[in-house]
Parts: C-alpha cells; structure tokens; sequence
C-alpha cells in the first residue's frame, strides 16, 4: 500500500511539509474570521443590538461549516478514487480565492444585503475547501508515517492547524495594536484577508512535487457508496470528533470575542492570552500523541475526555476575571485539555478503514460532527449566555460534548500497534 519510501530524512520532511502546509492557509483563514466577528457582524450584520449582530456574524460562520461534510465527501471521492495528491492541491487553491476576495468585498453601507449575502457565500466557498483538506491530509500522513510512529507523524496535521489560527490569533493582535477602532472598521479588517493569499501560493508550489500514496491496485468506482453503506462507522468518527469540534472552537475562537464582549477585556489582549494558550497546545501536542504511539489511543483519549468533563467548568471560571494571569490559567488548562484528546484523534480515524474508503469515510464523519456542532459552537455559546443570563453557561456545553465522545471512545477498537488495514 505505502508507494513512498521515507528511509532519508530530506523525504520525511518534504513528506510532512506537504501534508502540512495547506492546513496552516486553511485554518489561518478560517481563524481570521472568527477572530474578527464583531466587527464583521457590524458591517455586514448591522443591527441595534450588539449580540445580534454578532450572532448574525457567527451565522455566516456556521455557513462554512454546512458546506464542509459536502468538501468531506467531494475531496473524499478524488482521494480515493485519483489520488491524494490531487485532492490536497485542489483544496489548497479553493480556499485561497475565497478569502481574497472577501478582504476586497463591499460592505452592507455600500451595497446593502448584497454584501450579506457574497459574505456567507464566500464563506460556504471556504468550507468546502476546509471539509476536504484536514482529513485528506491526515489520511496522506498516515500512510507515509514510519512503523509506530503513525500518531507522531498525522499529529502535525493538528500542528499545521493550529500554526494557522496562532498566525491568525498574532496577526490580528498585532493589526488591533497598531490600528485604532476606527481604522480597524474602516479598512484595517481587510489585510489578514488579502495577505493569507502568500501562504496559498507557498502551499501550491510545495505539493507539486509530493509523491502519492495511494496505489492503483486498491481503487474502486465508487468509494462513497460504500462509505454510505457502512454508516454507523460514520456515525462512530462524529461521535468521536464531537469533543474537538466544540471545544476547540469555544476555546480558542469565540473566547476571544467572549473576552472582549462579556468580561470587558482589551482586544489585543484577548488576541494575546489566545496566541499564548495555543502555543501550549501547539507544543503538548506532539507530547501526547507519541504517549499514543506507545500506550495506545484509547487510555489517553479516555483520561482526557473525562478530564474535560470535569474540569471545564472551574477553568472557565477561572477565565472570567479581571486578571490576566488567572484567564491565561484557564485557557492554558483547557489547552492541555483539549491537546490531550485532540492528538490521537487523526491516528485513530486512519486506523478504522481501508485504503480504498478511508479519504471518503474520514471526510464524510470527521466533518459531519464539525459541521453541526463545530460551526454552530460560537453562536450556540452567544445564544446559551444570553438564554441562562450567565457568562460561563457556555461551560456546559463543552462538558456535553465531552461526555458524548468519552461514551464513543469506550467502545472503539485499538489499532495503534497494529498496520493499517488494506
């Protein structure tokens, strides 16, 4: 099955940068949104009420994430049934060309709900690129990845995510530092846009040349019709992901609005302690994911999952202070927290199909829980605080995520010593 020989290092690391690469553009852009919310809301969403406005703004997030078990299933059909090569260069250029354009977009004072309606197109143009890329990739590195180092080598995926939303996260730090709020409004909000456009084409160049590691021998016609005839896998990959999609995107996208917005903190250090709580997660990530290598993906997915369920609540209390070293302790926990789960994760959904399927089922599953519950967790967490009047009622919902996932994991397979299955 493996086609790529990585017995020198100059492969291993061209085998990895290639995999890597378009998840730092995909996940840059995609952050970049979330990041800018409020002042998105105001110029396309405007309204009297600032939580409206801002839950319109997380709506058009949401949009994205619609589109992504489409990209899934999409790319999922091009990585099984041509290659994955091809799909990861199609999804790279797909998701470059959205975000330029909307840093160059009308806003709804110059052309009315016209801008609201190219704004949320735009977006469900980057999720369907974003519903291929992640998993595409994490399938690709997984069947290049060295005998018992599968969960090492399909982390720096994850790694390659989050290095996207931390370059996201500092760049909107250093923007709002230097910008006023008036110039931010006017045509500051514009430039992460334009210029995540350099790190598509870097991403483009670099996997021109990646070798493919899908052989002709174990293609099929037509991969999704098995992937839909074995639903209940499907259902089982959602199930595990439920966990991720929430927590990530409460933790480390709506907390920097939540932070502005409900515990009355400066913007550039919200978009501080969140660089700062990533870079925890970005360096525990490896971490964990070699403890999977050697003791198996479940023990650790398990420890975390009920770790998050317990412990959710008192670090979200803690991030609802005045002080900014009390919130960085909360984020970092809930960094650690949610590294811990997050890193086995691609390991243990390539480990669950065959070659002929796996793009297409891992797609299809991985984003059918993002796109229900990891799009909608920014405006579900607005909503919740709005509905319990309480700041930390968003809390909750981590906690039900987690619980979800801990009861999947208990009855998942362990397959991290074994090879993967053809």
């Amino acid at each position: 099955m493996n086609t790529i020989s990585l017995h020198n290092t100059k492969t291993r690391t061209t085998t990895i940068l290639a995999g890597v690469i378009g998840n730092v553009m995909e996940w840059y852009d995609f952050a970049i949104y979330g990041f800018f919310a409020p002042i998105l809301g105001r110029l396309f969403f405007p309204s009297a009420d600032a939580t409206t406005s801002l839950i319109a703004s997380f709506g058009a997030f949401a949009a994205g994430f619609l589109m992504r078990p489409i990209g899934g299933a999409l790319f999922g059909h091009i990585g099984d049934r041509i290659g994955r090569k091809r799909a990861l260069n199609l999804s790279v250029l797909m998701m470059a060309v959205p975000t330029f354009l909307i840093g160059l977009m009308p806003t709804y004072a110059q052309i009315g709900v016209g801008a609201s309606i190219i704004l949320v197109a735009m977006r469900m143009l980057q999720g369907l690129s974003v519903g291929g890329e992640y998993t595409s990739s994490i399938v690709y590195l997984a069947e290049c990845a060295p005998k018992g180092k599968r969960g090492l080598f399909t982390c720096t995926s994850t790694l390659g995510s989050v290095c996207g939303i931390m370059v996201g996260s500092m760049m909107g730090s250093a923007i709002s530092a230097a910008l006023t709020e008036e110039q931010l409004a006017s045509w500051g909000w514009r430039i992460p846009f334009l210029l995540g456009i350099l790190v598509a084409g870097t991403g483009f160049l670099i996997r021109r040349h990646m070798p493919e590691s899908l052989s002709e021998e174990v293609k099929i016609d037509n991969p999704l019709r098995q992937v839909f005839k074995n639903w209940r896998s499907l259902l089982t990959v959602a199930g595990l992901n439920m966990l991720t999609a929430v927590a990530f995107y409460a933790v480390f996208v709506f907390v920097v609005a939540w932070l502005v917005q409900y515990v009355h903190e400066p913007r550039t250090l919200a978009f501080q302690l969140n660089s700062y709580s990533m870079l925890v997660f970005l360096l525990a990530v490896p971490f964990f994911a070699w403890l999977s290598d050697r003791f198996g993906r479940r023990p650790l997915m398990i420890i975390a999952a009920l770790g998050t369920v317990l412990f959710t609540y008192p670090l979200v209390w803690l991030m609802h202070h005045s002080d900014p070293a009390m919130i960085l302790i909360g984020q970092v926990g809930m960094a650690i927290l949610i590294s811990a789960y997050a890193s086995p994760i691609p390991a243990a959904l390539t480990e669950m199909f065959p070659a002929n399927v796996r793009v297409s089922s891992v797609g299809v599953g991985y984003n059918l829980a993002y796109a229900i519950f990891g799009g909608t967790t920014p405006m579900v967490c607005v909503w919740l605080i709005q509905k319990e009047h309480s700041d930390l009622s968003f809390a909750w919902y981590i906690m039900a995520a987690a619980a979800i996932s801990l009861v999947v994991v208990l009855f998942i397979r362990e397959r991290a010593h074994e090879e993967l299955p053809e």
